[in-house]
C-alpha cells in the first residue's frame, strides 16, 4: 500500500504537469517569457512558437532558456538579450545540457530546458528511497514532503535552476555516504556551475581532525576540487565579459536577518491590509517552515553527521540572505534552500515530539498548489441535451465569446476557471440552432475591491450588486432566452479598474469565474 501510495504522488504530479502542454507552444509555458521583453528576444526564440505571458516582463528562467539557445557567452547578441549576462552565465550547467540534449534545435532546446525540472523531480523521487524507503507511512511523508515543498515545486513551475540543482546535491551525498568522498566533490564541483551555492554541499564531506595534520591536505584537495571549477569558469567570464555589473550578487547578502526582517514585517502589514485571500499567509507559512529548520539545525549539532553538516550550511546562508531572495511572491528563499529542506526531512528524529517540529517545517506545502496551477484553457461550459447544444446540420454548438476589450486572458485552477475585466466587458453567447433556447447561466464574481457589478441584456438590468473586496459572490441569470445569433451581456462596474496590490502588474476590476450555460429547453413558438 505505501509502494501504491507513492506511486500515486507521482502520477499526481506527472498530470498536474501535463496541464502545462499547450498545443502548439509545448510546455513553454513553464519558462515564464514575458511580453514586455519580446523585443530584446534572441532572433531563433522569436522565431519558435513559444508561450509569452501577457502584460509581463517574464521571470528569471526566460534568461537561462536562452542562454541553453546560444551557450557562448561572448556572442554579441546574447548579451543584449540577457539580462546580467555575467551574473547569469556562471550558472552554466543546465543550459548547456539543454542545449546538448535539444542538439541546437530551438524548438527543442526550449521545451528539453522546460522539462529539465520534471526529469530530475523523478530522478529524485528514485534516489530519495535510499534514504526514506517506504517501509513506514512517515518516511513515505517525509518523501512527498521534500518532492512537493515549496522550493521544489516552485523550481518546477518557473523551469529554473533549483531543481536540478538539488538533484546533484542529493547524488553528492550518496557518494559522501557510500565512502567516495573524491567522487563526491568532483560532483560537487560540477554543482557548482549549475549554481553557486550549490559548493556549500562541500560541508558534507568528512572534515578534517584537528589533532591529526595528516588528514588537513586530502581535504583541502578535495575542498579544491569542488571549488575550482566555478572559480576557473568565473574567471573566464571576467576574462571574456569585463568585470561589469554582476546583478543581484550586492542584493543577494544581507547584515544577519536583516532582509528575512523585513520579509516578515512586510508580509504580516500585507496579510492585516488585504485579509484570508492575500498571497502573504503562503509567505509567512513558507518562512515559519524555514524558521524551524534553521533552528532544528542550529539548536542540535551533530558535527560528526554529513546531513546535519549539510543543512547547517544552508542554515548559515539563511542567516545572511539579502533583500533580492526574499522580496516579491513567491520569493526565492524557498528554493535557494532546498537542501537545508532536503537534510531536515531526512535527519528530524522520528520518536516522542520530534514529528510535530517535522510538521511545522514543512508548513510550505500549503503554498505549493497555489504556485503549481496550470494555464487556463477554458473560459466556458455548456451543459444541457446535446439535440439542443449542438446544431446538426454543421456540428455548431453554443458557445460563449468573450468580447475583444477588457478581457484578460483566462486562468485554471484544478477547480475553476476565469478571466479578469479591466473594465467593463462583454460575453456574446452564440447560439447556433435556427430557433430560440431557454438557458440559466451561472457564473461568480469577485473583485479586486468594493464596487458594484451590474450584469445587463441591451437596456435591461439582469443582476445588480455589491462585490465586497475579495469575496465570491454567485451569480444565477434564469430563464434567459438565447435568439438564434448572439446575445450580448454586458458587464459593468461603478470605478474603473485598480492594481491589486501584490506582484501583478495588471490593473483588475473584477473577475468572471466559473461560466456555465445551461441550456434547459426550446422556447415555444414558430
Amino acid at each position: 500500500m505505501r509502494w501504491l501510495a507513492c506511486g500515486a504522488v507521482a502520477a499526481l504530479f506527472a498530470w498536474n504537469v501535463a496541464f502545462f502542454y499547450l498545443p502548439g507552444l509545448g510546455f513553454t509555458y513553464l519558462i515564464q517569457f514575458g511580453q514586455r521583453q519580446h523585443r530584446s528576444y534572441l532572433p531563433e526564440l522569436k522565431a519558435v512558437n513559444h508561450y509569452e505571458a501577457p502584460d509581463s516582463v517574464g521571470y528569471d528562467s526566460q534568461y537561462y532558456a536562452q542562454i541553453a539557445l546560444r551557450p557562448n557567452p561572448r556572442d554579441p547578441l546574447l548579451s543584449r538579450a540577457v539580462d546580467g549576462l555575467r551574473y547569469r552565465a556562471r550558472r552554466i550547467l543546465f543550459p548547456l545540457a539543454a542545449w546538448s540534449l535539444g542538439g541546437g534545435d530551438p524548438g527543442r532546446v526550449l521545451n528539453v530546458f522546460a522539462l529539465e525540472n520534471v526529469a530530475c523531480w523523478f530522478l529524485l523521487a528514485a534516489l530519495l528511497f535510499r534514504w526514506l524507503p517506504p517501509v513506514s507511512w512517515g518516511n513515505c511523508a517525509r518523501w512527498a514532503a521534500v518532492l512537493f515543498s515549496f522550493g521544489l515545486i516552485f523550481s518546477v513551475a518557473r523551469a529554473l535552476l533549483d531543481g536540478p540543482s538539488l538533484l546533484l546535491v542529493a547524488f553528492g551525498m550518496a557518494l559522501v555516504e557510500s565512502r567516495r568522498p573524491w567522487l563526491a566533490a568532483a560532483l560537487l564541483g560540477v554543482a557548482g556551475l549549475g549554481k553557486d551555492t550549490n559548493v556549500l554541499g562541500g560541508a558534507a564531506i568528512d572534515p578534517p581532525e584537528f589533532r591529526r595534520p595528516a588528514t588537513w591536505a586530502p581535504w583541502l584537495a578535495k575542498m579544491a576540487v569542488v571549488l575550482l571549477p566555478l572559480a576557473a569558469w568565473t574567471l573566464c567570464l571576467r576574462f571574456w565579459l569585463g568585470r561589469g555589473d554582476d546583478l543581484g550578487d550586492a542584493r543577494n547578502f544581507a547584515p544577519p536577518f536583516a532582509a528575512l526582517a523585513e520579509k516578515l514585517q512586510q508580509s504580516v502589514s500585507q496579510l492585516v491590509a488585504e485579509g484570508y485571500p492575500s498571497v502573504a499567509k503562503f509567505d509567512l507559512l513558507v518562512m515559519a517552515g524555514l524558521l524551524a529548520q534553521f533552528f532544528f539545525f542550529v539548536s542540535r549539532h551533530r558535527w560528526s553527521e554529513p546531513w546535519w553538516r549539510l543543512g547547517a550550511s544552508y542554515a548559515v546562508l539563511m542567516v545572511f540572505l539579502g533583500t533580492a531572495v526574499w522580496e516579491n511572491y513567491p520569493s526565492a528563499a524557498a528554493r535557494v534552500l532546498l537542501p537545508m529542506t532536503l537534510a531536515f526531512n531526512i535527519t528530524v528524529p522520528r520518536r516522542g515530539w520530534w514529528p510535530l517540529l517535522l510538521v511545522f517545517g514543512n508548513l510550505g506545502i500549503l503554498g505549493s498548489p497555489d504556485i503549481f496551477k496550470p494555464p487556463g484553457r477554458e473560459s466556458y461550459v455548456v451543459e444541457g441535451p446535446n439535440a439542443l447544444r449542438i446544431n446538426p446540420r454543421d456540428g455548431s454548438a453554443v458557445e460563449a465569446i468573450y468580447g475583444p476589450r477588457n478581457w484578460w486572458r483566462p486562468e485554471k485552477s484544478r477547480w475553476e476557471f476565469w478571466r479578469w475585466s479591466l473594465g467593463d466587458a462583454t460575453v456574446a453567447v452564440r447560439n447556433p440552432q435556427p430557433f430560440t433556447l431557454v438557458a440559466d447561466i451561472r457564473f461568480r464574481l469577485r473583485s479586486v475591491d468594493e464596487r458594484e457589478a451590474v450584469v445587463a441584456l441591451g437596456e435591461r438590468v439582469l443582476w445588480r450588486g455589491m462585490l465586497p473586496a475579495g469575496e465570491v459572490v454567485r451569480v444565477r441569470l434564469a430563464d434567459i432566452a438565447l435568439a438564434p445569433g448572439d446575445t450580448v451581456l454586458r458587464f459593468r462596474s461603478d470605478r474603473p479598474a485598480a492594481y491589486p496590490g501584490n506582484s501583478d502588474p495588471r490593473r483588475l476590476s473584477f473577475s468572471l469565474r466559473a461560466f456555465e450555460i445551461d441550456v434547459e429547453r426550446r422556447q415555444p413558438g414558430p
